[in-house]
């Protein structure tokens, strides 16, 4: 079983659509932030052995080399290493971060604290899991939005204790600034873009493994 984790639907939505009835393929929606990731990840493992895991979905960029839609990974299992650079995706380190960085400016300030090339929530959680059961992994994500723009909400002000989204709140948030709507929807169109670029490297992945 080749187990692809994603923290959220929106990340997995291209992928599952792809892969829904390709047999030895496990896709886990784990919820955002390290804590849900590794619980998710150690309650699949109890009842479901895996042979490798992708920890996946969107991460921001901190390199402003990476546009948009770039798909980058980390790993330090050669096989999975070159399967991802054959599949078109570019080696990077990444910061597993316990909130959104949501300016430009803040990006740039992890950039140069920790020499990142990308930055998200949840993949060290699964990494660290993975060691505990001697499982090949690979964190493999996509750029959502890149380093030299701010995300039109500062969404850290918008989830729930669980890391869940506050559809409420949101609403709010929206009301009180109507001239983000635009920016919200180019960025909800720009993740679904992103998606697809991720589930398309992640499919010549798995074929890859089954060869």
């Amino acid at each position: 079983m080749k187990l692809v984790c994603f923290a959220v639907k929106e990340e997995a939505s291209a992928f599952q659509k792809l892969a829904a009835h390709k047999p030895g393929v496990a896709i886990l929606v784990t919820g955002m932030g390290r804590q849900n990731a590794a619980t998710a990840l150690r309650d699949f493992l109890t009842v479901c052995p895996a042979e490798l895991v992708l920890t996946c979905g969107f991460a921001g960029g901190l390199d402003p080399a990476l546009p948009p839609g770039a798909v980058v990974f980390a790993t330090d299992d050669d096989e999975l290493g070159e399967n991802l650079l054959a599949a078109g995706a570019k080696r990077a380190r990444f910061h597993c971060a316990d909130r959104v960085a949501v300016t430009a400016m803040e990006k740039q300030q992890l950039r140069t604290a920790t020499g990142a090339d990308a930055v998200e929530m949840e993949s060290e959680a699964v990494q660290t899991v993975c060691r505990e059961h001697a499982l090949p992994c690979a964190t493999v994500r996509v750029i959502s939005d890149s380093a030299g723009e701010d995300l039109p909400l500062d969404f850290n002000q918008l989830y729930r204790p669980d890391m869940t989204l506050d559809y409420v709140k949101l609403a709010w948030a929206v009301l009180q600034a109507p001239g983000k709507i635009g920016a919200l929807m180019k960025l909800q169109q720009r993740c679904r873009f992103a998606a697809t670029q991720l589930a398309g490297v992640l499919m010549k992945v798995v074929a890859q493994e089954e060869n």
